[in-house]
C-alpha cells in the first residue's frame, strides 16, 4: 500500500484548532465536576492541555529543526553519577524513538515533562529535586528530562520557554553530562510567570556557572542563534499530539507530567517519594 500523504501545514493548524475546541469543552466539564486539588503545595490541576494545544497552533508554522544529540526520545536520559546516555540527533521532522527502559530490579525510571517557566514545575523541583538527585547519583533511578515550551505566551513576548528549552538542548548536545546540573540551576533561577524571563545573557551565565561544563562557547552560540528552537517547537507539538508511549497516560495533559516506571503520578494519594517507593516495589514483584 502507498504511504498516506502527510497533512499540509494548513491542515495541521486546522486540526490543532479543532483539538483546542475539544480540549476547552473537556476542561469546562472537568472544572464543573472536580475541585482543584492541592498536594504538598503543588497544584494537581497542572497547566491545562488547552495551553499545549494552543501552542501547537503557533508552533505549527515554525520551521522544523534538527534535534540535539542525546535526545533521540525528545528527552535526555540521565543515569548513575549524572552521566547521560548517548544517542544520535533527530533529523528535522524525524519521529522520536521512545526510550527502552527495562524495569531493572530496585531502579526507578522517572520521565519528566517540564517547562522552565512553569511555576508548578518549579515547585516540583524545589520539593523533590534533592530526593531525585540522591537517587540518580547512587544509581537508584534514572531520569529522562523532556523540556517543552507551552508558556511562551506568558513571557511578555520574549518566548522564554522556547529560549530556555533551546539552552537545555544545547547543553544536552555539547555537554550532556552537565544536563542534570544545568536543569537544577535553571530552576533555581526560575523567573516569575508573566515576566520577560531570563535574558540570553543570563542563560549563558547560568550555563557558565555549572561546574565542569564542556564546550561552553558552542553552548553560548547555540543560545544566541536559537540552534534548537525548531526542535523545541517540534518536540512540544509531538508531546501534545501523541499518546504517552510506555505509560498509562492516554495523552499529555500539561506540565509537570511525571511518569515513574510507566505510571503517571498525580499527587492525589501519594507523595512523590511514596509513589517512587511503590513503583520500585511493584518492579521487584514482577
Amino acid at each position: 500500500m502507498p504511504n498516506p500523504a502527510h497533512p499540509t501545514k494548513v491542515e495541521r493548524r486546522e486540526a490543532a484548532r479543532e483539538r483546542a475546541r475539544a480540549a476547552t469543552a473537556a476542561q469546562k466539564k472537568r472544572e464543573a465536576r472536580n475541585k482543584l486539588l492541592v498536594r504538598s503545595g503543588i497544584l494537581v490541576g497542572i497547566v491545562a492541555f488547552v495551553a499545549v494545544v494552543a501552542l501547537v497552533i503557533v508552533t505549527g508554522i515554525k520551521p522544523a529543526g534538527p534535534g540535539s544529540r542525546n535526545m533521540a526520545s525528545d528527552g535526555i536520559v540521565i543515569g548513575k553519577g549524572f552521566v547521560a546516555e548517548r544517542t544520535a540527533a533527530l533529523a528535522a521532522g524525524q519521529e522520536p524513538t521512545p526510550t527502552k527502559t527495562p524495569l531493572t530490579d530496585k531502579v526507578a525510571h522517572i520521565r519528566l515533562y517540564g517547562d522552565f517557566l512553569c511555576p508548578n514545575c518549579g515547585a516540583f523541583e524545589r520539593q523533590n529535586g534533592s530526593y531525585i538527585k540522591g537517587l540518580v547519583k547512587s544509581g537508584g533511578a534514572t531520569i529522562e528530562y523532556h523540556p517543552v515550551a507551552i508558556l511562551d505566551r506568558a513571557s511578555m513576548g520574549t518566548d522564554y520557554s522556547t529560549r530556555a528549552a533551546n539552552a537545555a538542548a544545547a547543553v544536552a548536545n555539547y555537554s550532556p553530562d552537565s544536563y542534570f546540573a544545568f536543569n537544577e540551576a535553571l530552576f533555581a533561577a526560575q523567573p516569575a510567570e508573566n515576566s520577560e524571563g531570563l535574558s540570553d545573557a543570563r542563560l549563558k551565565s547560568v550555563a557558565g556557572d555549572v561546574t565542569g561544563i564542556d564546550n561552553l562557547k558552542s553552548i553560548e552560540k547555540a543560545i544566541d542563534n536559537r540552534e534548537f528552537a525548531g526542535w523545541v517547537a517540534d518536540a512540544t507539538s509531538r508531546a501534545g499530539d501523541n499518546a504517552m508511549q510506555g505509560s498509562d497516560l492516554k495523552k499529555f495533559v500539561g506540565t509537570p507530567t511525571v511518569i515513574v516506571n510507566g505510571k503517571a503520578w498525580d499527587g492525589t494519594k501519594l507523595t512523590f517519594t511514596e509513589f517512587v517507593t511503590a513503583a520500585i516495589s511493584d518492579t521487584t514483584k514482577n
